[in-house]
């Protein structure tokens, strides 16, 4: 069988490598350089051994490009350790999860470019162990069809696991294999939001997206099927990417499970989305992450195996003939209505104000209402919204350089109270402090984002998140509108109801703790600040407190831990049974004069006069 990705294309790759390839070829070089000086574990950790797969794939590819013998050894040092594991993965769903797909992946390429190079028997116990594992995966899709991974068309587990089970279909000619993970993907390009939205948030968009790049390219290099326009999501997925990133474009918006506001870059698959669909903008970003802050984002990163396992998909991807673009022609602001995320920078510059806002279902609008169809209609429980955290209304802003309101990041038992929300009676979201929050909950009654307005560089846009409380509060109203102005400032507008007095607590949450300055506070850190104003009600309670989030991101890995403290500023009105919040952030360097202080708009209009720019919110009482 022809080597798959590889076939018809050797030469060419080959005398690529001293011209057009030359930095991904000493990238591929570099890395396996590295394992060389590694030693795989003799006997099956506890931890995750994804990293073992694309270890495989990189020294295979590298022997087959330049003949050099020292990498086919190396490759077999790395594949015999992983075929002498009993099963792959060890501390969650052994053969039947994440280690399995990478491992299915990455040593059936491994096979498909080495067979005829290794030992007969080498490659006869490297056939065998990729048989018994892409027996007991397929075994598990086929006997869990409905639930978990199988069918869970939304989430990365389902993309990796069917991956791998279509590299392992093709190289070892298990059509039967190929054809369930084909239907499969085929199921999840049309099902995945049309805006290129994901609601597991940047990290995990990096994490799984690839693998949809990887079944696609496969699909269509063995195939000669072209899928990368089938639904929209694909096409249309980096240019939501490309608005998840923080002024700077090094670090990224952490809603969502986010490990960290770095493990968002693959410079592998920018170069591949860039190839396909000719975007200039990809390139230019992976030109970017490459050239600027690769090896931060590999050894800062908190998502394994990371940019540095992708060598050999850079130099498969990488396309010499698309011309990097800048996005500083991009539209700074941007909407996307399946996640209701809209984002706001004053440009594409590193010292700009970015803003962004979302309200949605668990999993998006469309997870949540097509699972919702599975459910009725199959018995089926096809959403694991479990990254998707209950921040309906909440709000990140980083400006000149810094993050100043953030997100939690990483979160196991979910909260409101991790986000910049109200809570009711100091309660945030029922059902809250477990992994998926919306799991389980009224289908008809989610938060949604409404009259969202985009025009000559102002954003506004409401969302509605009353029904996510405990009924037994009575909560009728809980509204917040977000306009953002040119000048990248904030007003906040809570409108707010229950049906007896409650104490409703606004909270703002920042990396370091708010500095109270006569009657506002400042919000600092790093090169940036901004200068928070309580406008109503003026009888306020003011409290800072800190917000410790403990999780666990992957259950493969059972003694990893991510810890981060929030300071949070919470502002508590006295009990009542309706009550407007109306807050003005303005952001500056840390180094200018104090600007002028917010105040509400004269004659009864709500609203916000900052001097030099006004925000109108229509009638009420303050």
């Amino acid at each position: 069988m022809e080597p798959l990705l590889i076939a018809g294309r050797l030469d060419e790759l080959r005398a690529s490598l001293s011209s057009t390839h030359a930095a991904q070829w000493r990238r591929l070089a570099e890395q396996c350089d590295w394992y060389r000086g590694q030693t795989p574990p003799p006997e099956h950790p506890t931890a995750s051994i994804t990293y073992l797969g694309p270890a495989a794939a990189n020294l295979a590819l590298a022997y087959r490009l330049t003949g050099q013998r020292g990498y086919l050894d190396e490759a077999w040092r790395w594949i015999a350790t992983a075929i002498s594991y009993p099963h792959w993965g060890k501390a969650k769903l052994p053969d039947h999860d994440l280690d399995a797909g990478w491992l299915l992946h990455g040593l059936s390429l491994a096979y498909s470019w080495l067979q005829d190079d290794l030992e007969a028997d080498q490659a006869a116990a490297l056939r065998e162990k990729l048989e018994l594992q892409g027996e007991r995966l397929y075994g598990f899709a086929v006997e869990t069809e409905g639930s978990w991974w199988s069918s869970s068309f939304w989430q990365n587990h389902n993309w990796i696991c069917y991956a791998g089970l279509a590299a392992a279909g093709y190289a070892l000619d298990r059509p039967e294999w190929a054809a369930r993970a084909k239907e499969n993907l085929g199921q999840v390009l049309e099902l995945l939001p049309a805006d290129g939205s994901d609601s597991e948030g940047v990290v995990y968009w990096r994490y799984g997206v690839p693998w949809l790049a990887i079944h696609l390219d496969l699909l269509e290099r063995t195939e000669g099927v072209d899928w990368w326009r089938r639904g929209s999501f694909v096409e249309n997925t980096f240019t939501w990417r490309l608005h998840q990133c923080a002024p700077g474009f090094e670090e990224n918006v952490d809603h969502g499970d986010c490990h960290d506001r770095r493990s968002g870059h693959s410079v592998a698959l920018y170069s591949k989305l860039a190839s396909v669909y000719r975007d200039g903008r990809a390139q230019w970003l992976a030109d970017r992450v490459a050239q600027r802050y690769f090896w931060r984002e590999a050894y800062a990163s908190g998502v394994k195996p990371g940019v540095m396992a992708e060598a050999f998909y850079e130099l498969l991807w990488h396309d010499p003939t698309v011309e990097p673009i800048d996005p500083s022609g991009e539209a700074t602001t941007a909407y996307f209505p399946d996640l209701g995320q809209v984002t706001a920078r004053t440009s594409w510059r590193d010292d700009a104000a970015f803003v962004s806002f979302k309200a949605a279902p668990g999993g998006g609008h469309t997870a949540w209402d097509t699972a919702e169809r599975f459910r009725r209609e199959r018995g089926w429980d096809t959403l694991s919204a479990g990254h998707h955290h209950p921040d309906a209304g909440g709000f990140v802003l980083a400006a000149h350089g810094a993050f100043l309101a953030v997100d939690s990041g990483y979160s196991n038992e979910k909260r409101a109270a991790e986000h910049n929300l109200v809570l009711v009676d100091g309660q945030g979201w029922v059902g809250e402090g477990r992994y998926h929050v919306y799991k389980d909950l009224p289908h008809e009654s989610q938060p949604r984002l409404r009259d969202v307005r985009i025009a000559d560089g102002w954003v506004r846009a409401t969302s509605g998140s009353a029904a996510m409380f405990d009924p037994a509060l009575g909560v009728r109203r809980v509204d917040r509108t977000l306009v953002v102005t040119p000048r990248g400032r904030l007003v906040l507008l809570d409108r707010l109801a229950a049906d007896v007095p409650r104490e409703w607590t606004f909270l703002l949450h920042s990396d370091w703790p708010a500095e109270e300055v006569e009657d506002r506070f400042a919000i600092r850190s790093g090169s940036g600040q901004a200068w928070l104003t309580t406008i109503a009600p003026g009888d306020a309670r003011v409290e800072q407190a800190d917000t410790v989030i403990e999780a666990n991101p992957t259950g493969s890995t059972p003694s990893l831990r991510i810890t981060k403290t929030l300071r949070t500023l919470r502002i508590s009105t006295p009990r009542r049974s309706e009550a407007v919040i109306l807050t003005a952030i303005e952001p500056t360097t840390a180094l200018d004069p104090r600007p002028a202080r917010a105040v509400a708009l004269p004659g009864g209009e709500l609203g916000v006069d900052f001097g030099d720019e006004q925000v109108h919110l229509g009638e009420a009482t303050l």
